[in-house]
């Protein structure tokens, strides 16, 4: 291999136990969607299983029956293993599947509801299958509307033999924000949401709502995770607390005037080490140009070392560098190597005239070892999520 990315099952344990120790009074969700966003869906949703969380979240059906496998493999029998919610919704040709792997998917239409039921019934599936109806409060991404939209999902989940509605969820814009004025106004909407299930006489087992920001910010005022607390308990559900991106060592920053602290920083660890092979070291002389179209030069003598990894690979290539403007780094035999000219499809060159001893075989560390996601993203103009998941 030429380019790897290596994870550490210690601390991807240990961010589970920070999370799980946070939600104290809901349960986690780990959500493991986007291949565990970078990291490898099969190793972290095994970690994750023997670490003992009890919901793994993933994008769709493809993704849950990997997860299906690999925990069959750890000799996890189907009817012993954890709960799967599918986040990101279902076709019909979705649904037989979902129906098969015993799945737990996120609905939100009448139709999807029938596509499901149909499913059941050439199935012939024995007992009933769980799904989670998403509320849309106000990010209109999916989910369905309050009021008649709701009202009629719901009707088709009553009405329909074999369905169990096991939970309500949404979403929030703007979670990393203390005091936000959307997230106030996606609150009230979700709230009268869950009133409307409860007038419906359907009482789910769980309520749903954020991601890992929502769980970091403590703010002045009632925040995220305590509201959500309250609000399952007042209508005899518990907390399913979603969280992704800190399970993998990262949160995003948080914003406004109410922040009170965070609850994770410092406390979470990232997992994800990215390497690259060194396969290529030459001198060049002064004035020599680096890299496509020129646009470095190098302004005295230097040692370059070529490494095995570029855009193709997920190294973005707004990291490159020009004599102008410095670029990213990465870190060899310990030291950091900053990149010279534009990245490759590829190919990366940096810079190793002050480290000694770099030889052809070297490892190169892209991600870990003093560089972190957040660096390239400072410099792609970009989050952390769009960094880890981006990692080929």
């Amino acid at each position: 291999m030429k380019s790897w990315i290596e994870l550490d099952e210690e601390r991807l344990r240990g961010n589970f136990n920070v999370l799980a120790t946070v939600a104290s009074g809901g349960t986690v969700l780990a959500v493991v969607k986007a291949n565990a966003y970078g990291h490898g869906l099969e190793p972290s949703a095994r970690v994750l299983a023997q670490a003992g969380v009890e919901w793994l979240g993933v994008t769709g059906v493809e993704e849950g029956v990997r997860v299906r496998a690999v925990l069959s493999e750890c000799g996890i029998t189907t009817e012993a293993q954890l709960k799967v919610l599918v986040m990101c919704g279902i076709s019909e040709e979705d649904a037989p599947v979902v129906v098969a792997q015993r799945l737990t998917p996120v609905v939100w239409t009448v139709e999807q509801v029938r596509w499901l039921v149909t499913a059941l019934h050439q199935q012939d599936a024995g007992g009933s299958l769980r799904v989670h109806v998403e509320v849309d409060s106000g990010m209109s991404r999916q989910g369905v509307k309050p009021g008649n939209a709701l009202q009629a999902v719901l009707a088709a989940i009553a009405g329909a033999n074999g369905l169990r509605l096991d939970g309500v969820m949404t979403h929030f814009a703007n979670a990393e924000v203390a005091n936000s004025t959307q997230t106030a106004a996606q609150r009230k909407a979700f709230e009268g949401a869950v009133q409307q299930v409860w007038a419906a006489g359907v009482v789910p087992g769980w309520l749903s709502v954020g991601n890992t920001s929502g769980i970091d910010l403590l703010d002045g005022s009632e925040d995220l995770l305590a509201w959500v607390k309250r609000l399952a308990g007042g209508v005899g559900a518990r907390a399913l607390v979603r969280t992704g991106l800190a399970l993998y060592g990262y949160r995003l920053g948080l914003e406004g005037a109410g922040v009170v602290a965070s609850r994770l920083q410092d406390r979470v660890l990232p997992v994800m080490t990215w390497k690259a092979k060194v396969i290529g070291v030459e001198e060049v002389s002064a004035g020599a140009v680096v890299g496509y179209n020129g646009t470095y030069r190098a302004e005295r003598p230097m040692r370059l070392a070529l490494v095995a990894a570029g855009y193709a690979d997920g190294l973005r290539r707004e990291l490159s560098s020009t004599n102008a403007k410095a670029g990213g780094w990465m870190m060899v035999r310990g030291q950091r190597a900053a990149i010279v000219g534009r990245i490759s499809m590829n190919l990366t060159t940096v810079d190793v005239t002050e480290i000694a001893e770099v030889r052809v075989g070297d490892d190169a560390v892209l991600l870990g070892e003093g560089i972190t996601a957040e660096d390239h993203a400072r410099l792609a103009s970009t989050i952390a999520y769009e960094i880890v998941c981006g990692v080929r």
